[in-house]
């Protein structure tokens, strides 16, 4: 999971991406860049580090332009080194940069046709690098001296007949314009909009979540559809076109989740809403299986699962409390080599409110639990506070697969759901009754807000990759990169040059 964002304005634009990748942040803390178009050259800054570590006013002063891409990254397996940070950038054809959310299932096939077909070389092991220079190779097999949006629109025809997997671009051709687009099934999000300056003149955003429009004072136009692209030139001019052969609708369900913001809306669905309903579902389960329940206090971890529970808690009418508080300057541990740190850190993120526990049976919510080792030490936390019971429900279902979309998830053997029921779970991490969210009500919280999404990406949950290409051969590589013993036998290469982990800070 990362973070994209471009923008076609009358002014420099730099301050405005900053901005923008800020509210972004919570989509990649690994890296930060940026490039900006003067003329016909192109301005970049990017280094490993949170937005405002990357970029200080020196580096500010220097992007001068009135368009410009940015993007915010989480490494998935390979390296952490600032060389993986993106946009990436070629100087053929007219001067490309490109930044991508995502992950191509096939890159390494790809990276063997660029560098025997397209005798192009990739200097990383990042598939953004690979994605900019299929983009790169098809724009210029075209061939024209100055290209059109039709041009444009044909070389992207060309990425999404070669590309798998899920994927979101922006991309900026050198006094032409930006370009984005949305892989075939729509799996990663992408949104645009525009906003009218003092002058009267329009100016145009594109980016991963409505909430970097809405910062930014631009008003959303819509989602871009599965497999479609948009280009905007430099003086404003708009075009899109439906650029994949087939295309369907399956965003991915973990997004609503807890991996956008609440304050977003993707796909027509505000995302808040139906983390809502997810909690009004929870507390439907809890009267179909438990209907003599003895709940005394719901009370979520944070920060993702807030909405859920407290919506619980309304619709069983139990009293909410907030039980944890969080240190929010302790680092990330969901993407720590090894599970020694991870267990080290946890105490040092959360701790309890001994009052909200003390001699009461407690309902602890989470959004979901992936390896289980922080589920574990909070049910411990919550006893060593006096619980008298203490219940754990997540608000998505059993995630016992490894997503291959540009989510880090941990080998499929380290998911604590992998192989096992929801009452081996629930004695793992200790808690005296477990229950998770069903995967129809989990659908159903977000398509009750748009009843035109019929299918989901669910691969975290039920094995099945929407696009069809994901083969047991792929799995069993990715499980190889992704797997505690790979990163601590080489903790540099642990972690790397897309896509996500962390999720919003989580440390399971």
């Amino acid at each position: 999971m990362c973070g994209i964002v471009g923008i076609v304005a009358k002014s420099y634009v730099n301050q405005t991406i900053f901005d923008a990748l800020t509210v972004l942040q919570h989509r990649g803390q690994d890296a930060a860049g940026m490039v900006t178009c003067e003329g016909n050259r192109f301005f970049l800054r990017k280094d490993n580090g949170l937005v405002n570590e990357v970029f200080r006013t020196r580096h500010m002063k220097k992007l001068n332009g009135n368009m410009g891409i940015g993007h915010v990254r989480y490494p998935t397996a390979g390296s952490s080194s600032s060389a993986e940070a993106q946009p990436f950038y070629v100087n053929s054809p007219y001067g490309i940069a490109l930044a991508h959310n995502g992950n191509l299932t096939n890159a390494d096939q790809l990276a063997d046709e660029i560098f025997r077909s397209d005798l192009r070389h990739i200097n990383t092991t990042s598939d953004s690098e690979v994605l900019l220079n299929i983009f790169a190779h098809e724009l210029q097999q075209i061939g024209k001296l100055q290209p059109s949006a039709d041009d444009i629109f044909q070389a992207v025809e060309k990425v999404h007949s070669r590309c798998q997997g899920g994927y979101a671009v922006v991309a900026i051709i050198t006094g032409y314009g930006i370009v984005a687009f949305r892989d075939p099934c729509g799996i990663r999000p992408v949104v645009y909009g525009k906003r009218v300056n003092e002058q009267g003149e329009e100016e145009y955003m594109v980016a991963s979540e409505s909430v970097a429009l809405d910062t930014a004072g631009f008003e959303m136009v819509r989602d871009l559809i599965p497999g479609e692209a948009i280009f905007i030139d430099i003086e404003g001019k708009v075009s899109t076109r439906q650029c994949a052969a087939t295309s369907k609708v399956a965003p991915c369900l973990f997004e609503y989740v807890y991996l956008a913001r609440p304050d977003s809306i993707i796909d027509g669905v505000s995302v808040h809403h139906s983390r809502m309903e997810m909690g009004v579902k929870l507390a439907d389960k809890v009267r179909r299986v438990m209907p003599e329940h003895d709940i005394d206090v719901i009370i979520p971890i944070p920060d993702t699962s807030r909405t859920a529970a407290l919506e619980m808690a309304n619709s069983l009418g139990v009293t909410f409390r907030e039980g944890f508080i969080k240190n929010r300057y302790i680092g990330r541990t969901f993407i720590m080599p090894g599970q020694t740190q991870r267990k080290k850190s946890v105490r040092q993120k959360l701790n309890p409110i001994q009052a909200e526990f003390r001699d009461k049976v407690v309902m602890l919510v989470d959004d979901s639990i992936v390896r289980g080792t922080t589920s574990k030490q909070i049910v411990q936390m919550a006893r060593e506070a006096g619980a008298r019971k203490v219940y754990f429900a997540s608000a998505a279902p059993e995630v016992r697969f490894p997503n291959v979309y540009g989510i880090d998830m941990p080998s499929a053997t380290e998911l604590i759901a992998h192989g096992r029921t929801a009452d081996e779970v629930g004695e793992y991490i200790g808690c005296d009754w477990m229950m998770y969210q069903d995967l129809q009500d989990l659908k159903d919280s977000v398509s009750a807000f748009n009843p035109e999404i019929t299918e989901f990406d669910t691969c975290v949950f039920d094995g099945q990759y929407v696009t069809g290409t994901v083969d047991q051969a792929y799995l069993a590589r990715v499980d190889a990169k992704r797997n505690d013993d790979a990163k601590q036998a080489d903790p540099s290469d642990a972690e790397d040059g897309n896509e996500s982990a962390d999720l919003h800070n989580k440390i399971d």
